[in-house]
């Protein structure tokens, strides 16, 4: 098993200032540095070199996506807004919920990101890696067709999706969307097509507001490919574990995708500042060792995550260690020292209400077209 790794360095110097938040907050409060910032992010590099797993992947490098690339997603006044916003010295992008900064020159930095999830994406399709992580930021998975959102300038995941569907001989694809926050950018650009089949399973209501119900199951010719499995605040890994093995799993064995891209944030877990989940390190790599059961037994295991959210720099890179140790098949020494304190998160059961959320969900299988 070859898993490949698509990083570069500038990602991280992706500048989100320190205006996080709406504008009007900032004559009356201190400014603070936006929690979607470099130091999570270079952290898992960096945990990823010194625990040795570096050495065993397989580095891919990155090839900006290009204007035309983005348009595949993106509107032409949307991209449009980004490189002015850009070229004048950068500031906010979102037009509502003020949380999507760039700075100066900060064009290049999201064409970098986004071709990350695209090179990944044509490293896989070409044989040249059986599976790959895109560590990149600004992250993607918010970001609709003409609006950022969410800390998110492009679709990184959309855009690797249509690459894959226009540029491959692909014809099936298919998202599992585990961060904590709802994958609306990812659902609205294929809302309506049948070729991509969007699983979000999030925290219910956080983020964005009043998005990801079930009853969002896509339009026109998309109907039914569009699932959400909205948790209550509090899921640990049981929680979760049943969501995959009685709905997500289901669905990718009844659409049978020729890939699957994960949307990848790490902001369930346990000491997030973003999330009220409970999810550990040991909890990520059971997540990853049945999506990537998944796509072995469906597409020849051909899985691309890219990087989203996750907040807590201290744990993240626990967690994204082992999510890319599954993936490899190659085990570091390391242990997460935060564990102990979620041993609680790991003792909980399905509690009842979890279990009527899961419920919910699994009848949107009725609706999945074959």
């Amino acid at each position: 098993m070859v898993t490949g790794l698509a990083w570069d360095e500038r990602c991280m110097w992706h500048d989100t200032g320190l205006y996080f938040g709406p504008q009007e907050g900032n004559p009356w409060i201190e400014p603070i540095e936006s929690p979607e910032n470099a130091q999570g992010k270079r952290r898992i590099k960096n945990l990823l070199d010194a625990s040795g797993l570096t050495a065993h992947l397989s580095m891919i490098e990155i090839e900006p996506a290009s204007e035309t690339d983005i348009l595949m997603v993106h509107t032409p006044e949307y991209l449009a807004e980004v490189k002015r916003v850009s070229e004048s010295g950068g500031g906010n992008l979102a037009r509502r919920l003020g949380t999507t900064r760039i700075g100066q020159g900060g064009l290049d930095i999201a064409l970098l990101a986004a071709g990350g999830a695209l090179s990944a994406v044509g490293a896989v399709l070409d044989g040249i890696v059986d599976n790959a992580y895109a560590l990149v930021r600004p992250p993607g998975h918010h970001a609709e067709p003409d609006e950022a959102m969410g800390f998110c300038v492009f679709g990184n995941a959309a855009l690797a999706g249509m690459y894959a569907l226009t540029k491959h001989d692909i014809d099936r694809i298919a998202f599992v969307d585990w961060d904590v926050h709802h994958g609306n950018g990812t659902q609205a650009v294929f809302w309506e097509d049948p070729r991509a089949l969007t699983i979000s399973i999030h925290q219910e209501n956080m983020f964005p507001p009043g998005r990801g119900s079930i009853g969002e199951n896509g339009a026109g010719d998309g109907v039914g490919t569009a699932i959400n499995i909205p948790l209550p605040a509090g899921c640990g890994e049981a929680a979760y574990l049943a969501a995959f093995d009685r709905v997500v799993l289901p669905a990718l064995n009844q659409y049978r995708p020729q890939l699957i891209i994960v949307p990848c944030g790490f902001d369930a877990g346990f000491h997030d500042p973003l999330g009220r989940m409970m999810l550990t390190s040991q909890s990520f790599s059971k997540l990853a060792q049945r999506i990537s059961k998944a796509a072995t037994d469906l597409c020849n295991g051909k899985l691309v995550l890219t990087h989203e959210g996750g907040y807590a720099p201290h744990m993240v890179p626990f967690h994204c260690l082992a999510v890319l140790e599954e993936l490899s098949g190659n085990r570091t020494d390391v242990i997460d020292p935060y564990s102990f304190s979620a041993e609680a998160a790991l003792k909980q059961k399905l509690l009842p209400h979890q279990d009527e959320a899961v419920g919910n969900a699994e009848t949107l299988l009725n609706f999945l077209p074959v």
